[in-house]
């Protein structure tokens, strides 16, 4: 009991409480306020929150549009998440190597990342642009009739994945290089006069402590593919007839389009887990597989 309240032990929860604080108001319990909006209508006026109960999410099971934005954010996800990272990989590793102009195409790499979302959309709704833009045009260079990437749900949702991985790759590819750059070089020397290849160094001995960077990579890059707002409001707005409509995007209609504040917060509560059941399964299914030095 006397060393919980040392001196010691206060200097440190004393240093602790500011982000406890921080992590209680803005985390938490925001969190605890839409899982109780989701069981209660709110009230308004001299009208008192009445209990709902699992009304909203028995509302989920049925709603046609959640199954569909369910759909589109799987694949939304297992488009840009592996892509992203692996690109960015590639590109830490390509300027991780001396060669002139180094600096020039690192800063190439990561001027997608410092560019504010709404003008990446409005960049790339000039690219998308049916018939005038940057790609039907230089497909129409060589004799092809380019689709309406934005306005056909065929082409739709692949369209906002090549966006979101250009936006994306060069953000992650600054942790790989940070990485990179910690690994002593007598490893690469010691695996060269074993013998060792490129292909071999990179698969048994570079990548594998490489492991806590892709753990710390993939968790945002799930993150990433569920919170995708900005884009859609800019180049497609969830259409044509949803095929484009992402889980985050479809709770933010509900709220402020439909103004049914329960029922967005009943998909915010399943967000929540989606993304919290992600996070403990990556824990689970890396932490094998990552070598802490």
């Amino acid at each position: 009991m006397h060393q919980i309240f040392s001196r010691q032990s206060i200097y440190g929860w004393l240093l602790l409480l500011p982000a406890a604080i921080l992590l209680f108001a803005f985390t938490y319990y925001p969190m605890a306020g839409t899982f109780f909006d989701s069981i209660f209508n709110e009230g308004s006026g001299s009208l008192s929150s009445r209990y709902n109960g699992p009304l909203n999410y028995q509302m989920l099971m049925i709603d046609p549009v959640f199954k569909t934005v369910l759909i589109n954010n799987a694949i939304f996800a297992l488009g840009t998440i592996p892509v992203s990272i692996g690109l960015a990989l590639m590109m830490a590793l390509i300027v991780d190597q001396h060669f002139l102009g180094r600096s020039l195409v690192r800063m190439a790499f990561f001027t997608p990342t410092v560019l504010p979302m709404i003008a990446v959309a409005n960049i790339w709704l000039f690219f998308y642009t049916p018939d005038i833009g940057l790609i039907d045009s230089l497909l129409a260079f060589f004799g092809i009739e380019g689709p309406n990437w934005l306005g056909d749900p065929d082409t739709v949702l692949s369209a906002i994945i090549v966006m979101a991985i250009w936006k994306e790759a060069g953000f992650f590819m600054i942790f790989y290089l940070a990485a990179l750059q910690t690994i002593s070089p007598e490893l690469k020397e010691a695996a060269k006069l074993e013998g060792a290849g490129k292909l071999y160094y990179f698969r048994r001995v570079l990548f594998p402590l490489l492991m806590p960077t892709t753990l710390f990579i993939s968790i945002n890059a799930v993150i990433n593919s569920f919170k995708l707002v900005d884009h859609l409001f800019i180049l497609t707005k969830g259409g044509p007839d949803n095929a484009s409509n992402l889980l985050l995007y479809h709770i933010y209609e509900t709220a402020f389009s439909y103004f049914d504040q329960g029922y967005a917060a009943a998909l915010t509560v399943v967000l929540l887990l989606i993304l919290a059941s992600f996070a403990i399964v990556q824990f689970f299914f890396f932490d094998r597989r990552i070598h802490y030095r």
